[in-house]
């Protein structure tokens, strides 16, 4: 398939039995995110997480964000008991293209048709369009369940029947966007392969407030984020923050519309749709983060972001116009304000993007893992994987060389 068609693939159901000294656990597979239990979800799920959770992902799946039309095909695995009791959850689709999902394996995707090979469709596992690391074989919360042998038998169960929903379905290959660090060793045991990027991450260490942040910088950077700041307020633009619940339905329209000027401007696909966006501020509410700048009241640029208990995750910026700095304002200044004033100590403000160093955001490595089914692409793969991850360290220790703190505020 290529990456326009989107024709549901033919998939046959993994039902795994898993021998073992513990209970045995079966694995199968729904279409859709609501087939699965709202209890399950809330069990198997941190709490007031902005994306996992049943309501995203129904939501995303309701409103083809994540849906056939854009290449996405729901396959979530669900680990179960001999009772039928749901033990584990790796969220999951089968996608017939590589947009949205941040596993960056188009140059595989272009190996593959080189050697005469087909690469999609294939098996990924991640939170559609959202490059957020965290859990993604998701068992009973808790340190002392995630650690437990339980919990890795549950986690064992689920990566065995992604590997066999590759092979009864002649996908190429599995992939777990951005997994935490725990099951990334889970996943390496098991023979995947481990893919690492960088991601630009600011942390709060103390700071206090955001005079106190800018405090720990270098005098000269300090005055050039100054600089920025009092560009745009000089500029008559007003800025406000409202969650998604304060939101109303009939705003998100105009709001919609400066979201999706930024991916007309480069010419990419705007997958959310403003009724989606509308449906997720209502229901997730606080967890929705909204800043906006207005001219003489009307809206003339947004950056849309979503937060859980510790966290402020950046995802979408849009504008019709161009101002001054703006940009540096609503996507990074006015999230770092936030999580001082509500005690969020981290903001993940999405992929790529090395002016953020030099507002504080510190280089954070992140992997993902892979399956690949031939076993000489997989060779290949490890190869040039292994290549890749020194050079990603040198990037993200050169790129921390420049952060902007005093070098006695360094960490």
């Amino acid at each position: 398939m290529n990456g326009t068609d989107t024709r549901q693939a033919t998939l046959t159901p993994v039902d795994l039995p898993t021998p073992n000294l513990m209970q045995p656990i079966s694995v199968t597979t729904v279409t859709a995110a609501q087939e699965i239990p709202l209890a399950d979800w809330a069990r198997l799920t941190p709490s007031q997480h902005p994306f996992l959770n049943a309501d995203f992902f129904a939501i995303l799946e309701r409103h083809q964000t994540a849906g056939l039309a854009g290449g996405w095909q729901a396959q979530h695995l669900l680990a179960k008991n001999e009772r039928g009791d749901v033990l584990g959850i790796a969220p999951s689709y089968i996608k017939t293209n590589s947009h949205g999902d941040f596993v960056r394996d188009w140059s595989w995707a272009a190996a593959y048709e080189q050697l005469g090979k087909i690469y999609y469709p294939k098996l990924l596992t991640a939170l559609p369009h959202t490059p957020a690391q965290g859990p993604r074989l998701l068992v009973e919360l808790g340190e002392a369940a995630e650690s437990g042998e339980a919990a890795q038998h549950i986690q064992q169960s689920l990566i065995a029947a992604g590997k066999a929903l590759v092979a009864t379905n002649q996908l190429s290959s599995w992939h777990i966007a951005l997994p935490k660090d725990k099951e990334v060793a889970l996943c390496r045991a098991n023979g995947l392969l481990v893919s690492h990027d960088v991601q630009f991450q600011w942390r709060d260490h103390g700071y206090g407030d955001f005079d106190g942040f800018l405090g720990a910088f270098a005098s000269a950077r300090r005055r050039k984020v100054k600089a920025e700041r009092r560009k745009v307020q000089e500029s008559g633009l007003s800025i406000e923050v409202r969650h998604g619940d304060e939101i109303e339905p009939e705003e998100w329209p105009a709001l919609h519309q400066l979201y999706a000027a930024t991916f007309d401007k480069f010419g990419n696909y705007a997958a959310f749709s403003p009724a989606c966006f509308a449906e997720l501020g209502a229901t997730l509410g606080r967890r929705m983060v909204v800043f906006i700048a207005r001219e003489n009241g009307q809206p003339v640029a947004i950056s849309i972001c979503f937060r859980s208990a510790d966290t402020l995750y950046g995802r979408y910026w849009g504008t019709t116009a161009q101002y001054h700095s703006l940009h540096f304002e609503l996507c990074f200044y006015q999230g770092i304000a936030y999580c001082l004033q509500e005690g969020l100590t981290t903001f993940e403000p999405g992929a790529g993007g090395e002016h953020k160093v030099a507002r504080g955001f510190e280089p954070t490595i992140v992997r993902s893992c892979h399956w690949v089914a031939d076993e000489r692409m997989r060779h290949l793969i490890g190869q040039y994987l292994a290549r890749q991850q020194d050079g990603i360290a040198a990037y993200a220790d050169e790129a921390a060389s420049h952060l902007p703190f005093r070098v006695e505020e360094l960490r």
